[in-house]
Parts: C-alpha cells; sequence; structure tokens
C-alpha cells in the first residue's frame, strides 16, 4: 500500500519532466549573448534583428524593416536541450559568410531564397535551424550574424505607437481580424488550423509556422503588403488563384524546413492599392487556407 508521502513523491517525480517543459528556455542566458531582448509567446522565445542599416526600395517605395527586413531567432525547448529556428535578412555578398558561421557550429541550412520581386539592393533570406543547449546555439547565432553587417548593438526602446492612422482600421476591416501595428507596420500571425510537427515535435506558431502577413502606408492613401502564406500542397494553387484575381503579386513559392509534417510551402506575395481592396485580397486568400 502507497503511503500518502511516497504517492506525493511519486507524483512530484511523474510531473517533473512536464514542469521542466512548461518552463522553457531560461531567457537571461539568450539575451546576454545576443547583447538583446525579445519576446516570450507560449513555449516559444522570439528575438528579432531588423535590418535598419539597409534602404531597401521596391519601385520607389521605402521598405520599413517590420515589413520584410526583420532577421528573426525563435528558441524553445530546454536550456540543455533547445531548438532554434528562423529566417536572416541579407544582402546577396553576406550569404555565404554567414551561412559558413552557421555551418561551422553545426547549423542546418533549410532554405536560401528571395522573398521580394524588384527591391534595390537585391536581398536573400536564409533559413536555418540549430540543436542544443540554448546560450550555445544564442553564442554561435550572433557569431554567424557578425559576419554580416546587421546590427547587433542593444537597440533604442520602441516609441509609444501614436493613434493609429486611418488606414490601419480600413485594412483590419477589409480583412476581418485585429491586428498589431508596430514601426508603422501593421501585423498579423495567423496560425494554421492543424499542428505541424518535425521529429514528432510539436511547432508552435510562433516559431515561423503562422500565415504571416504584413503592411504599411505606400503614400496617396494606398497600403503596401508583403509577407509569406503558410500552406499544404492542396492550398497552394487556390490561393495563388485568389492572390491574382485581386491584383496581388506572387513572389516566392518555396519551402523552409527539411521534414517537417505536413510538408508545407511558403508563399510570398507583394502588392500596392487601397487598404480595402488589398484587404480584401489578403481576407479571400486566408479562406482557401486552414486556419483558426
Amino acid at each position: 500500500m502507497i503511503t500518502r508521502l511516497r504517492f506525493f513523491t511519486l507524483i512530484c517525480v511523474l510531473s517533473f519532466p512536464l514542469l521542466v517543459r512548461a518552463q522553457g528556455v531560461t531567457t537571461a542566458p539568450i539575451d546576454q549573448a545576443l547583447g538583446r531582448s525579445g519576446q516570450k509567446t507560449g513555449d516559444v522565445y522570439k528575438v528579432s534583428f531588423p535590418r535598419t542599416d539597409l534602404h531597401v526600395s521596391v519601385h520607389g517605395l521605402a521598405i520599413k524593416p517590420g515589413l520584410a527586413l526583420g532577421s528573426w531567432a525563435a528558441f524553445l525547448g530546454t536550456d540543455d536541450n533547445a531548438m532554434v529556428m528562423g529566417d536572416l535578412v541579407l544582402l546577396e555578398d553576406e550569404v555565404n559568410p554567414v551561412i559558413e558561421k552557421l555551418r561551422s557550429a553545426d547549423f542546418e541550412i533549410s532554405a536560401v531564397h528571395n522573398h521580394l520581386i524588384d527591391e534595390t539592393p537585391h536581398v536573400m533570406y536564409v533559413h536555418y535551424m540549430g540543436h542544443g543547449s540554448a546560450s550555445h546555439l544564442a553564442a554561435a547565432l550572433r557569431e554567424g550574424l557578425a559576419a554580416s553587417k546587421t546590427p547587433l548593438e542593444k537597440p533604442a526602446a520602441a516609441a509609444e505607437e501614436a493613434t493609429p492612422p486611418a488606414w490601419v482600421k480600413a485594412v483590419e476591416d477589409s480583412v476581418g481580424r485585429k491586428g498589431t501595428l508596430k514601426g508603422g507596420v501593421l501585423s498579423y500571425g495567423v496560425p494554421r488550423g492543424d499542428a505541424v510537427t518535425m521529429a514528432s515535435m510539436t511547432i508552435p506558431p510562433a516559431a515561423g509556422v503562422a500565415e504571416a502577413i504584413n503592411f504599411q502606408a505606400a503614400g496617396a492613401s494606398n497600403v503596401a503588403t508583403t509577407g509569406d502564406f503558410v500552406l499544404t500542397a492542396e492550398e497552394v494553387n487556390p490561393v495563388i488563384s485568389e492572390l491574382q484575381a485581386h491584383k496581388i503579386s506572387v513572389t516566392a513559392l518555396h519551402s523552409h524546413m527539411l521534414t517537417e509534417q505536413p510538408r508545407l510551402f511558403f508563399m510570398h506575395f507583394w502588392a500596392v492599392g487601397s487598404p480595402d481592396s488589398v484587404g480584401a485580397g489578403i481576407a479571400a486568400a486566408l479562406k482557401k487556407i486552414s486556419t483558426k
């Protein structure tokens, strides 16, 4: 017969792994290695590295860093057994020096490609994944970033957003969802309706498998939109049809990961137009996707 003390001890032992998983990574060592802090969403700790040093334009429109120039790293797991995955925004001559540094730390490179079309200067996007202790991964990532001109100093605190401009409400009304306004960019992260796994581990939406949609003002009462839809094979062409029917250009279609289930395709897009028309196109595309 199990005594109350032994029963309590047994429950604590059986619960310990669950408590460890729930706690996730300790953020302080990551912050120290990277020189900045991030944002915790559930078990995901995401640190951003906007390319504020770049002055990228598309057909004369200056791209805000939050629209399409944001490098990021998402940490999950535990301190000793962590995974980091993310996306780095790089100039062409930075791509291979950064990859070399990441590979020397046993990071996997899962994709190298464009997200935009006709941008000046041309930028590339490197997707990566690493496994190990959280502090080691953060230190290796910083060393990789140092092979580029990505700003690594601690960023200034973000200014409080003023009253949102009129285009924000117009976009939100057209899309049918509330977004997040920061740095002049209205952002959406719409989770998929199905779970995404890799090596039997569920990848949370905040780690890069949510529909990512961004808007910024584009003058003359217009907005620009870009981002990436996260799609199964069956969703790819219905989404293309909806985007093109609403005059939203498809700029890239490719993978970001290597062994995820279900197999996912990432579709990048671009449009400039009225908040109502562009928002309606995004809403129509979202209806073709299994989302929450």
